[in-house]
């Protein structure tokens, strides 16, 4: 257990809390107000694999499409969905040679964390010989949220805890749960506090269990709005998800965070520049997101390859107070799918091309990333609406 004190914080105490402790306080103007956190025995265990995580030049590939899901992927490239195929993608990305020098984590469906690889290895034992903690969705899915504008909210706290104490005992180190905010929808309060308090339910319960949560409460891209609008919405649900996840005895140190990049709607006819995209992105951490939280890995939500990594690139072209990276699916891994096909004989040209995108994106997170020389192909958009995992 651990104690912190928090000065004139915008988000964290109830009122009140607050307004009883300023009654007590010589001095109004200066309250402190402590809260409890509880991340049990694993501790010291999640701030060393949050910081391992947030390591420079690394970030996060995102391969936890569910079955369903990465049955579209296949048929892309006119594959089946079967087991064998699913093994074999997952297989070529695990053991791309180098890829732990740009990769430091690896978000799994729960098939792929109790597979093996095509030569009969375990799935996670290469990651580790790669140095990538392995990760895994915990989340069961988006459903209707009943009594709102036509929104979601994201299943899955029924059973977690049992979940993520199996998940720990078979190798994994953190956990992804992904609940959406739609901007045309509203959102209504009633959406963004349920996405809120379901992210925190599910970080207590992960750090209760060893593993380091990834809090995603992603703002789609569905839209026409501009990106002060999507600035608006953003603050709002971060102010909310911190809220609650103070009430849940969270602590930051041992989370790390998936969210959207502050962009226009994808249907936006104003679109914004890198530079526009880091200057309102970054207002908003600061704002929003405490020094003590490791790590911000950025989803790509539809955006082309380079497109992601030219806004990644320009939000570390000053220092920040958290590591600023990426947790990319889409974003690493089209072109590395489109070059595999399906055919054995095209895995090596696959995998040197994750390696490209991989590299790329570590230079980002270092501010040293140039898109001169990349492919057209790379440049291609990949935002789908509605999309779901």
């Amino acid at each position: 257990m651990a104690s912190a004190t928090l000065l004139k914080s915008s988000f964290l105490p109830k009122r009140s809390e607050w307004c009883a402790a300023a009654r007590k306080s010589s001095n109004p103007q200066q309250v402190a107000v402590s809260f409890t956190v509880r991340a049990g025995a694993y501790s010291d265990e999640l701030v060393k694999t949050a910081k391992t995580i947030a390591s420079p030049g690394r970030g996060i590939l995102a391969m936890d499409e569910s079955n369903a899901t990465c049955g579209k992927r296949l048929a892309s490239i006119g594959l089946e969905n079967t087991e064998a195929n699913r093994q074999a993608y997952r297989t070529l990305l695990v053991s791309a040679p180098g890829l732990g020098q740009y990769i430091s984590g690896a978000i799994l469906f729960e098939e792929t964390l109790y597979q093996s690889t095509t030569d009969g290895k375990k799935m996670v034992d290469v990651l580790i010989e790669q140095k990538i903690a392995p990760g895994i969705k915990v989340d069961k899915g988006l459903v209707p949220l009943a009594g709102s504008n036509d929104e979601s909210w994201c299943q899955g706290l029924d059973g977690l805890a049992s979940r993520c104490a199996a998940y720990y005992q078979q190798g994994a180190r953190f956990a992804k749960w992904r609940t959406v905010v739609s901007i045309p929808n509203g959102p209504s309060a009633l959406a963004v506090k349920e996405a809120a308090w379901g992210l925190a339910r599910y970080a207590a319960i992960a750090q209760d269990n060893g593993l380091v949560p990834i809090v995603e409460p992603e703002i789609l891209l569905d839209g026409e709005h501009g990106i002060d609008r999507t600035f608006e919405v953003a603050q709002k649900v971060w102010a909310e998800v911190f809220f609650y996840l103070a009430e849940n005895n969270v602590m930051f140190e041992g989370i790390l965070l998936k969210p959207s990049m502050v962009t226009p709607g994808a249907e936006c006819k104003e679109r914004a520049t890198p530079e526009q995209v880091a200057e309102y992105t970054l207002k908003l951490l600061h704002r929003r997101i405490p020094p003590a939280v490791p790590g911000i890995m950025f989803l790509s939500g539809g955006q082309s390859e380079v497109e992601a990594t030219l806004n990644l690139n320009a939000m570390n072209q000053s220092s920040n107070p958290w590591h600023v990276s990426f947790s990319y699916a889409r974003a690493l891994q089209n072109t590395c799918l489109k070059t595999w096909g399906g055919r054995p004989e095209n895995v090596k040209a696959a995998q040197d091309v994750l390696l490209v995108r991989a590299k790329a994106n570590s230079l980002a997170q270092l501010g040293k990333y140039s898109a001169e020389g990349e492919a057209a192909e790379a440049k291609e958009g990949m935002y789908v609406k509605n999309y779901s995992y």
